[in-house]
């Protein structure tokens, strides 16, 4: 309600004393999901890199970039436990989610994988099921009872496809295109309700468009999961991410809000990857 205006400016009452301004309190920091410190990771006598250390903010994106061969896969498959799946390959040094360290004796890995989920270069759907069983696997895979239905749906709403296979979901995933059957490997990942998703170049063999889908679903994704994504698309690393880090020769070049690492970056080997002077 607008009150109407004092008659005269004589009417109006004393105006009280002012009161000292409260100080202000600064917002807290979001908490950190991911704690990187020290990390180091090798193949027989070949080192990948080392030293890197960095953090992860919780419901944020956090894009790696670098030439190939700069050891940015093997540092998100290390964030998941995958890397020592490969004969002669190993790493040292702590990763923590929610302080919890990842390479502790207890830890399962199987279950580590059900928290960090992950997403691969090329989509990989497996081809002898049906959309429906895809999205559905891995609760099946984990032992987790119950009538999937409602968990299938979610998942494909959240991956933006599920308004394009609805009524298809007793066809074969491998009917898809290749950006619906990228979509449909992003819905499985969430179906185990992952608290972290890992995306390897999720959108390096699609076409403009599907690539334009993953990039919106990303921004969508971010306001519950905490994601990392690889990357050689310095524009895409600029339009989905909250901070990037700078790998190059096995290094942790340097790590920061997208915006400075793009515009204003502190080393110059940044900024002579990001403005394309090699790479």
């Amino acid at each position: 309600m607008i009150l109407p205006a004092p008659k005269s400016f004589a009417a109006r009452p004393p105006r009280p004393a002012a009161q000292p301004e409260a100080p202000r309190m600064s917002a807290a920091p979001a908490p950190s999901k991911i704690v990187v410190e020290k990390l180091h990771a090798w193949f027989g006598p070949t080192s990948v890199f080392k030293e890197v250390s960095l953090s992860v903010t919780e419901r944020s994106v956090l894009a790696v970039i670098g030439p190939s061969g700069c050891g940015k896969s093997t540092f998100l498959r290390c964030l998941n436990r995958m890397h020592e799946l490969t004969p002669g390959a190993g790493s040292s040094g702590k990763l923590l989610i929610d302080g919890e360290d990842l390479y502790a004796p207890a830890v399962d890995p199987v279950r580590l994988r059900r928290r960090v989920g992950m997403v691969f270069q090329r989509p990989n759907p497996f081809p002898t099921m049906s959309i429906l069983d895809n999205v559905s696997a891995g609760l099946r895979l984990n032992g987790i009872p119950g009538n999937h239905a409602e968990t299938v749906e979610r998942c494909l709403r959240q991956a933006a496809l599920w308004d394009e296979v609805k009524d298809r979901l007793r066809e074969a995933a491998t009917g898809l295109s290749g950006g619906q059957q990228q979509r449909l490997c992003i819905a499985r990942a969430l179906a185990v309700e992952p608290e972290v998703l890992l995306m390897d170049e999720p959108a390096s063999a699609l076409d403009p468009i599907a690539t334009t889908k993953i990039e919106d679903l990303i921004h969508e994704l971010k306001d519950r999961y905490t994601i990392i994504i690889v990357t050689h698309n310095m524009q895409q690393a600029a339009r989905v991410s909250d901070r990037t880090a700078f790998f190059y020769l096995g290094e942790l070049v340097e790590e920061g809000p997208t915006e400075k690492i793009f515009t204003n970056p502190s080393q110059q080997r940044t900024e002579d990857y990001v403005t394309g002077k090699f790479g």
